[in-house]
């Protein structure tokens, strides 16, 4: 890796030497989320998380000499068209460098192949875990700073297991996402030595599942395992669940993370609900970020929030490493920057790396999520919590193992 590393930062050196264009008047990213749809209510603190690293590089003194923007679209998470289309402008339109998103899987795989891969635009996207990510041919444009579901199904598998919950029925949102999530989960949890009594695919946005949860609750199994969206099908789901009565255990994944889910729904009856997210290792960045984003008035604890910080930031980063804002070579700039070895670079710490950057030295950004030594396929490790609801509340509890 250290080899490859500086042959890396040996051929954008040569780049940033070589560059003649004059500076240009902003540098521009992209942002595509799913402000409408079932993930509705979880967009807003991601994109919050994003701006705020843009806002750190701008009052840290910007970049290439002038400032960052980020601009967002809504992909509605579960219409692949609408992602395409979004991506397209952003992409052709709004000529943006590189792309934070999308969020839900089948999003940024729509956006990838419509618009960013055909674009050379790089995708880092924050919050999609879903496996099948790490097999589009994206000519290493699509790199993403959350698991892949392939580990938090092994990781909530095991977790059941060790709660003594042996037999489960799960039911999945039938997308890249929810299947994905949903044969990691069951094949983990199956050669552990469980029962899965029944997975079942079913479509988002429909008002009435309850022959699916009949279907599922006729195996007799009594732990009912989600794996949907807290804005969609989860909500609906969980809350007919609650209001047939067959369940006694109710267990989610991370898209059903967010108090939302609850509307309608009497909080005493799920009281004790798991479900599993990713998180924060306990790393210099992540309390760092807690720091920033406190200050900043916002969640530090919001769901991929922390993600998109260090996707905004990275992407930063390998712009400033680069020395422009053109999209060749961005790839090998992001791989370079965000791994080792080189002077470790935390949240926050944009003039810093500016100045290494200025000497020719050589960084390694640790961020708020976790340390991101990208793959081949551009996934990272990454680390999963237990979630519990208690008061009507989802709260941490602490890293799932």
């Amino acid at each position: 890796m250290q080899i490859f590393k500086k042959s890396i930062l040996a051929a954008l050196a040569i780049s940033a030497l070589s560059a003649t264009s004059p500076a240009v008047a902003q540098v521009k990213l992209g942002f595509l989320g799913g402000f409408t749809g079932p993930i509705e209510s979880l967009t807003p603190p991601i994109f919050d998380g994003a701006k705020l690293a843009v806002d750190q590089v701008n009052a840290q003194g910007g970049i290439l000499g002038t400032t960052l923007e980020i601009s967002s679209a809504d992909t509605t998470c579960a219409d692949a068209t609408a992602a395409g289309n979004a991506a397209d402008k952003m992409v052709n339109t709004d000529q943006v460098v590189a792309i934070v998103g999308a969020l839900c899987s089948g999003a940024t795989i729509s956006a990838a192949n419509t618009a960013g891969i055909p674009g050379n635009v790089v995708l880092i996207s924050p919050a999609s875990t879903a496996p099948s990510l790490s097999e589009i041919d994206d000519n290493d444009l699509v790199f993403r700073t959350a698991p892949s579901d392939a580990y938090q199904g092994d990781v909530l598998a095991r977790l059941l297991l060790s709660k003594g919950i042996t037999e489960i029925a799960v039911a999945y949102v039938n997308n890249d996402y929810g299947k994905g999530f949903a044969d990691a989960l069951g094949a983990s949890f199956e050669a552990n030595g469980g029962t899965v009594a029944a997975s079942e695919g079913h479509e988002d946005g429909k008002a009435d599942y309850r022959a699916e949860l009949g279907s599922l609750a006729a195996t007799g199994a009594q732990n009912l395992v989600v794996l949907a969206y807290a804005n969609g099908s989860g909500q609906t789901m969980l809350r007919q669940a609650v209001e047939a009565g067959d369940f006694t255990t109710y267990i989610g994944g991370d898209g059903m993370v967010g108090d939302e889910l609850f509307t309608g729904i009497d909080t005493a009856a799920v009281e004790g609900m798991i479900a599993t997210k990713p998180g924060t290792p306990d790393l210099p960045g992540a309390a760092l970020y807690t720091e920033l984003a406190s200050a900043a008035g916002l969640d530090p604890t919001a769901i991929f929030a922390p993600q998109a910080y260090d996707a905004a930031f990275i992407l930063a980063l390998a712009i400033e490493a680069k020395g422009s804002n053109d999209r060749e070579g961005l790839a090998a700039s992001v791989r370079a920057v965000a791994s080792a070895p080189g002077e470790v670079i935390l949240p926050g710490e944009w003039a810093k790396a500016v100045a290494l950057l200025a000497e020719g030295k050589d960084i390694n950004y640790e961020g708020a999520s976790g340390q991101h030594e990208f793959d081949a396929a551009g996934d990272v490790p990454g680390t999963i919590v237990e979630m519990v609801v208690n008061d009507g509340s989802f709260v941490e509890v602490g890293a799932a193992m």
